[in-house]
């Protein structure tokens, strides 16, 4: 009887698929469940999403994932943030800070974590606006430095609020809304 109720919901299931319904249902990994919401665990065995940062100074973003795919942009930005938003054997498809999306190889991507201050900000023919980085996580301390939007910040730690970030020799902490880098929320040390 309960394969039966088990073979009855997957006929559901597939029906309501094959009619375009949305199904939400927990995803079991490693014989645990996980919300269908959450990050899913993909063939790297890392979660997707999640942000990374490019190793090099030079990064072609391919329209697939293979080198037969033509290079639709060259990043030039060592560190810039990028989020990995599926997986494919080796290849990795990204979504930068603009929105643009395409493939780049695995291994010219790092885990070191990386965020752009405010790059929403910055409007062209106009000058960025400066960020503070505070001497701790609260607008009453003092300001270490200040720093134009669209540069990369070094993330150390987020606590859901605050991310400790480094840009140049200046270490001091940022609102965590106010970077592109890190999920609204996300805590990591």
């Amino acid at each position: 009887m309960r394969a039966t109720r088990l073979g009855a919901a997957l006929a559901a299931a597939a029906i309501a698929l094959a009619l375009g319904a949305i199904v939400i249902a927990p995803v079991v990994v490693s014989g645990r469940a996980v919300a269908a919401d959450s990050p899913a665990l993909a063939g790297s065995g890392l979660p997707v999403p999640r942000f990374v940062s490019l190793k090099s100074d030079r990064v072609n973003l391919r329209n697939g994932p293979g080198t037969d795919y033509p290079t639709s942009w060259v990043y030039r930005r060592a560190g810039l943030p990028l989020e990995v938003i599926k997986e494919f054997e080796i290849w990795r498809q990204v979504r930068d800070a603009e929105g643009a999306t395409g493939w780049v190889l695995q291994s010219l991507l790092s885990g070191r974590r990386t965020a752009l201050v405010l790059p929403w900000e910055r409007k062209t023919g106009s000058s960025p606006p400066l960020v503070p980085i505070m001497a701790s996580d609260s607008e009453h301390t003092n300001v270490v430095a200040n720093v134009e939007a669209g540069v990369i910040a070094d993330l150390h730690m987020c606590d859901g609020r605050w991310c400790r970030v480094t840009v140049d020799q200046y270490s001091g902490y940022i609102e965590q809304k106010k970077l592109w880098g890190v999920y609204e929320g996300e805590t990591f040390k």
